[in-house]
């Protein structure tokens, strides 16, 4: 699949955005009162959250940005 520079770097964007989501989602499930209710969530979010840090990982070195 061959997938152009400017693809990527929308995919690098889109990216960027949802981590920026998916943290402060963990900062406002973390700041509540209990917030070992939210454990499973915390936990799935955190998930993600490196997940798409090792897709943006990715693209950058297939950009050649490293």
């Amino acid at each position: 699949m061959e997938i152009s520079k400017e693809e990527l770097a929308e995919a690098r964007r889109q990216i960027g955005s949802t981590l920026h989501k998916l943290r402060e989602t963990v900062k406002t499930l973390e700041g509540k009162e209990r917030p070992e209710r939210y454990r499973s969530q915390i936990t799935l979010a955190v998930r993600r959250i490196r997940a798409f840090e090792i897709a943006e990982a990715l693209i950058v070195r297939e950009l050649g940005e490293e």
